[in-house]
């Protein structure tokens, strides 16, 4: 069985939730990565930014990325996978909430991620298609 472990991207990088948006947008470039968990004062996660949600939610809304908090640019329910689930749970979990990365925990803590690039290097041509057909097939504004 192959697992969320076997396919992550292994190790994280946290952003707390009062971090600014300008200094989680120097990480990712610093890491070379396009989203990064966000993490309240007990060390759990609240959300996930992305270099996206960064430019249509703060820059294209003429805020002001260092004076907002990661905190702000937040929206709905961290989606995440237990490093020990099968690899059908993990393209369910993204499928069915249509994201493309997903950080995978162990004992609470996150151990990892999981995106599109994880899936393609791990994932038969078949299944990786199915994955992105039905993750592409959404509407604009709907992703």
């Amino acid at each position: 069985m192959t697992t969320a472990r076997d396919i992550m991207h292994p190790g994280a990088h946290w952003m707390t939730s009062t971090d600014t948006v300008q200094r989680a947008a120097q990480v990712m470039r610093q890491l070379g990565v396009g989203a990064l968990p966000i993490g309240d004062k007990n060390e759990r996660m609240i959300g996930i930014i992305t270099d996206r949600d960064i430019v249509v939610k703060c820059t294209a809304d003429g805020r002001d990325p260092a004076k907002m908090s990661c905190a702000e640019l937040c929206e709905g329910t961290p989606r995440w996978i237990d490093a020990d689930a099968d690899v059908q749970d993990v393209l369910h979990e993204m499928v069915s909430h249509r994201i493309r990365r997903l950080p995978v925990i162990e004992n609470k803590r996150m151990v990892g991620m999981i995106s599109e690039a994880d899936l393609a290097r791990h994932l038969p041509d078949d299944q990786l298609a199915e994955f992105a057909g039905h993750i592409y097939s959404a509407t604009p504004g709907q992703r």
